[in-house]
């Protein structure tokens, strides 16, 4: 009984990482795309939310729950495709980290623009390429971890 409720919370907690993070670069793309400070100010500012409310919180429970589901199995968290998972698992947050207050910080530009009615300046411009860049690491972090999870594989 408590293996499987760990399962199911390790495994809804890695579908929260993966699917908000997705939508959340969809949506900034997308906003991103139509150059309008107003549009992207809205999403900026739902992205933001999401974050804190779905992805902080997952983030925030996945290592507690993938430990106790490691120790409940009787594994070593020094097992070579669990160890991988956590040196991954940093490696998304050092660039998660950064996206939060990025995207906080294109929501206030956009905003300034919005409200003065003025392009968004060159600030915004590098801030999200900054953005966009971390992304792709951090995704395809995420990516291992989930086949790591699956496959269990023996080095």
């Amino acid at each position: 009984m408590i293996e499987d409720l760990l399962r199911f919370a390790h495994v809804l907690g890695a579908t929260v990482l993966l699917g908000t993070g997705a939508g959340i670069a969809f949506f900034m793309v997308l906003s991103h795309r139509s150059r309008d400070p107003a549009l992207i100010a809205h999403v900026a500012g739902i992205v933001v939310i999401a974050d804190t409310v779905f992805t902080a919180t997952a983030a925030i429970l996945q290592p507690i729950t993938g430990t106790l589901l490691a120790w409940h199995l009787g594994w070593s968290l020094s097992e070579p495709w669990l160890l991988i998972s956590l040196i991954l698992y940093v490696v998304v947050g050092a660039f998660w980290l950064p996206v939060v207050w990025i995207q906080l910080q294109m929501r206030n530009v956009a905003r300034t623009a919005r409200d003065t009615q003025t392009p968004l300046p060159d600030r915004y411009f590098k801030l999200y390429r900054i953005w966009f860049a971390c992304g792709f690491p951090a995704f395809f972090a995420v990516m291992g971890i989930v086949w790591l999870m699956m496959m269990k594989p023996a080095f």
